[in-house]
């Protein structure tokens, strides 16, 4: 009689909460790879499907020192971790079934409260389906030497309006980490009062808001501020933004540090043109 060497799916957590759903209808492959990280002191990151759902373990977590990560995730990521982010065509070789490996990278991680800029050893790892389809990619990291924070723009006033509030915890952390001054509200409703009893450089909202939308409270606001920037953050496609009767920098979620970065340099460029 043939020996069975399937394997088990992790028990650990309820995986029917999570984008993954339940682990008896994973492939083969995407049970033993989460096995082995959740059970490995090396920090593991990894992106299943194109819809780039998210798995890690403790290791991860104190490594990117992220202090909404919860091991074992399993949920589409607001933000592109900087793994994923620094290098598409890295990614983009997992995706075509090529491993890879990156020693002594720079990427920016949290560290003791502030954004640093740390040098890993990067290792790639196409992952596939029972079809043999790559359908995943494993990212296991190794910490190497330090390096100092590089220098950050001017200190902005932002109000955040996001009503995901995982997303809104990141996003202000990330920006407070980059030396800005941070306020935050759940829905363009809330934004409003912060809108009248504080001047703001920049509004950084999600389009998708219950309610009022973030198109609409950009309105409002520019009307009691005209030169308010925008920062636009969305799910759905930047064509969305692109026929707006006012400027405004638009990100697609999930967006990384340096697109973060590269929408704040923008926003106070024009801030700088205009003076203010």
């Amino acid at each position: 009689m043939p020996s069975d060497h399937s394997v088990k799916p992790p028990t650990a957590t309820d995986w029917s909460r999570t984008s993954l759903g339940d682990p008896a209808g994973w492939p083969g492959g995407l049970r033993l790879t989460v096995d082995i990280m959740l059970n490995a002191p090396l920090a593991m990151l990894l992106m299943w499907g194109r819809q780039q759902v998210m798995v890690f373990n403790t290791a991860y977590v104190e490594l990117s020192g992220t202090a909404t990560l919860r091991a074992p995730g399993g949920k589409v990521p607001a933000m592109l971790p900087p793994a994923w982010s620094w290098n598409p065509a890295a990614i983009a070789a997992a995706w075509d079934g090529r491993g890879s490996q990156f020693p002594g990278q720079v990427l920016p991680l949290w560290r003791d409260g502030a954004l640093q800029h740390q040098r890993l050893d990067l290792y790639y790892t196409p992952l596939r389906d029972d079809a043999g389809e790559v359908a995943g990619i494993l990212c296991a990291l190794a910490p190497a030497t330090t390096v100092p924070a590089s220098p950050t723009a001017a200190a902005l006033d932002i109000l955040v309006v996001e009503d995901n509030a995982d997303a809104r915890y990141l996003a202000c952390e990330m920006l407070r980490a980059l030396g800005h001054r941070v306020h935050a509200a759940g829905t363009g409703e809330q934004a409003l009062p912060a809108l009248t009893g504080r001047r703001h450089d920049v509004l950084f909202s999600d389009v998708s808001l219950p309610g009022m939308s973030g198109v609409e409270l950009a309105r409002l606001a520019l009307a009691r501020q005209p030169d308010l920037q925008i920062i636009f953050a969305s799910g759905h496609s930047r064509q969305l933004t692109q026929h707006l009767e006012f400027p405004a920098v638009a990100l697609q979620k999930p967006y990384d540090v340096e697109q973060l970065q590269a929408g704040l340099e923008a926003v106070s460029a024009r801030l700088r043109a205009a003076g203010t």
